[in-house]
C-alpha cells in the first residue's frame, strides 16, 4: 500500500508546483480571460486560439492558432503566426514574436504592447503608436478582421496603423 501512495503524492506535488498550461481542459481560463487578468482587452488577439501556455512565475507565454492568421483593418494588414510568444505582466506584453504589421511593402514585427490608462501603445522597435483601448473590446477574426459579413460578427473597431508610419 505505501508504494502506491508515494507516487500519487509525488504526482500531486509536481502538479501543484508546475506552471500553468491552459486551453486544454474546461477548468482552465481562456486566453482572453488571462489577457483581462493582466489588464488587456480581448481584442489584442484574434478569435481562433486553439491553446495557450503560460508560466505564471516568469510571465512567459505561447499562444497557438491552427495556422497563421492574416486580416486587414483600416486598409492595413496584420499577421499572427501559428505560434505567438512573449512575456506578459500587468499592462505590458514584451519580447513579442509572431505578430506583424505590414507597412508599405514590408512586414514589421510588433515587439511590445503597453497599456497606459485608456490607450494601448504598439511598438515596432524604433517607432510606436497609441490607440484608444475601446478599439479592442472585441476580437477580430482571421481572414476578415472586423468586417465579417458571413459570420454575423460585424466589428466596429478602428485601428489606424498610419500612425506607425508617422510616429517616431
Amino acid at each position: 500500500m505505501p508504494s502506491v501512495a508515494l507516487p500519487l503524492y509525488v504526482f500531486l506535488l509536481l502538479s501543484a508546483a508546475s506552471p500553468a498550461i491552459g486551453g486544454e481542459d474546461s477548468q482552465s481560463p481562456t486566453v482572453y480571460e488571462i489577457l483581462q487578468g493582466y489588464d488587456f482587452p480581448v481584442g489584442i488577439l484574434p478569435t481562433g486560439v486553439t491553446r495557450y501556455e503560460l508560466d505564471k512565475t516568469t510571465g512567459k507565454f505561447a499562444v497557438y492558432f491552427n495556422k497563421s492568421c492574416t486580416f486587414s483593418i483600416s486598409g492595413y494588414s496584420l499577421k499572427y503566426m501559428s505560434k505567438v510568444t512573449g512575456k506578459i505582466s500587468k499592462d505590458r506584453l514584451s519580447n513579442l514574436k509572431g505578430v506583424q504589421v505590414k507597412l508599405l511593402l514590408f512586414w514589421i514585427n510588433i515587439v511590445e504592447v503597453t497599456r497606459d490608462g485608456n490607450e494601448l501603445d504598439f511598438s515596432v522597435g524604433i517607432a510606436s503608436a497609441d490607440f484608444a483601448i475601446d478599439n479592442f473590446y472585441e476580437s477580430p477574426q482571421c481572414g476578415c478582421g472586423f468586417d465579417c459579413v458571413d459570420s454575423g460578427e460585424n466589428g466596429t473597431g478602428e485601428f489606424d496603423l498610419k500612425q506607425l508610419i508617422t510616429s517616431s
